[in-house]
């Protein structure tokens, strides 16, 4: 099928914002779209199957109606990542201050998982990967610790990653530890900037451990974050949720599509759902691959391992057998 439209009054201005450098945002377009687009001035021809045609029109149109200003390449790449645009969220939702001004979810769901962080003790925020979980869960921690409301932020992760252990890392046992909580730093200085994260480490405002040492503490007026959660066990999950103290929230994130546990061991994130879903003052919230703010092929991964059927899972070689110790 192919459509065709004519963008009036005439602007230049716009219609190179519309376009991007040399036509970067009609590029992102046909590829998200799978369609071909060829324009001339206000004039735009798009080619492919009717519903995909359609669904590269209206990005085109709501593009149009951004362009009095540049449009950022991921801007464009946020609003194909859904539908054909990110669904509104109300100027009502809540915002988080922090150094790099308001953070606020681009998405319902997001907006909704921000409000569960503000108005609930303990929080879960599951979903798949670029969904912002762990990035919005420090924005929150920023911004409670900004406004005094915590007097710390504990950030915390199990340290199992891929079948891997502490044990085969070079180094002493914080070199060892770092690279598991490195996606935890990266939040901070984006969030914060690197002197001032330094400086909240030096006075013990910011603490970065792995799960393991949490047993035995209370955390009092602290504001805690388990991050990677479908890496915990049962056993470990509940010893976490039971470290929280006085004045304290807690967060936990997790994707359950990459559990790295053993395969006959129960995640402590799926058990805490089952368990927990009907207990007051905890909210859990559900993310899905519409809510994605990474780049759009990566809600299409999502999509497509979890449109995977069964039959592909029977035939993955079975787990090996450990060794006997």
């Amino acid at each position: 099928m192919i459509l065709r439209h004519t963008f009036s009054p005439p602007d230049n201005t716009r219609m190179g914002h519309l376009c991007g450098p040399m036509d970067a945002h009609i590029r992102t377009i046909e590829a998200a779209c799978q369609v071909k687009i060829a324009h001339r001035f206000e004039q735009f021809r798009i080619e492919g199957p009717k519903a995909k045609a359609q669904q590269a029109l209206e990005a085109l149109q709501a593009l149009y109606e951004m362009a009095r200003r540049p449009i950022p390449a991921e801007q464009v790449q946020l609003m194909l990542s859904g539908d054909t645009a990110l669904p509104a969220v109300g100027d009502e939702a809540l915002a988080m201050q922090t150094r790099r001004g308001e953070v606020k979810g681009r998405t319902p769901n997001q907006a909704r998982y921000l409000e569960n962080m503000a108005t609930h003790d303990i929080t879960f925020g599951i979903g798949p990967a670029g969904t912002g979980k762990t990035y919005l869960a420090v924005a929150c921690a920023v911004d409670a610790l900004e406004r005094s409301a915590v007097q710390r932020i504990v950030l915390t992760r199990p340290a199992v990653e891929a079948g891997e252990r502490l044990g085969f890392l070079p180094g002493d046992l914080t070199q060892k530890v770092d690279p598991y909580l490195r996606p935890l730093y990266d939040a901070l200085y984006d969030l914060m900037g690197y002197d001032k994260v330094q400086k909240a480490f030096e006075r013990q405002q910011i603490e970065i451990a792995p799960l393991a040492f949490m047993r035995g503490r209370t955390l009092n007026h602290a504001f805690v974050i388990l991050d990677e959660a479908q890496n915990t066990t049962v056993e470990q999950m509940k010893m976490f949720l039971t470290r929280i103290g006085f004045g304290s929230k807690a967060v936990v994130t997790g994707d359950v599509s990459q559990i790295d546990l053993p395969r006959t061991q129960l995640s402590g994130l799926i058990d805490a759902e089952r368990v927990l879903k009907r207990v007051q003052g905890i909210a859990i919230n559900r993310l899905t691959s519409a809510d994605v703010v990474r780049h759009p092929l990566v809600a299409r991964i999502v999509d497509a391992y979890e449109a995977r059927t069964p039959s592909l899972d029977a035939e993955a070689p079975p787990a090996r057998k450990r060794r006997a110790t």
